[in-house]
């Protein structure tokens, strides 16, 4: 059985966690990128770890541009 996920609830806590990671990048910059990720995954079949998948994508892109 899947959860039913919010995708804005997932990009409000994710960009959250994310603001307190790197606070360098902007808080635009920040929900775009996870916004992005998000939006490859949330199609696929299973939903219980898109937050978790969507953060751990998100992070490697913002390391990756720093």
């Amino acid at each position: 059985m899947t959860t039913d996920v919010n995708p804005e609830e997932v990009v409000a806590q994710v960009s959250e966690r994310l603001r307190d990671r790197f606070p360098d990048a902007s808080p635009d910059e920040i929900e775009r990128i996870v916004r992005s990720e998000l939006a490859e995954l949330v199609d696929r079949p299973v939903q219980d770890y898109l937050s978790v998948l969507t953060e751990r994508a998100a992070k490697k892109r913002l390391k990756k541009d720093r």
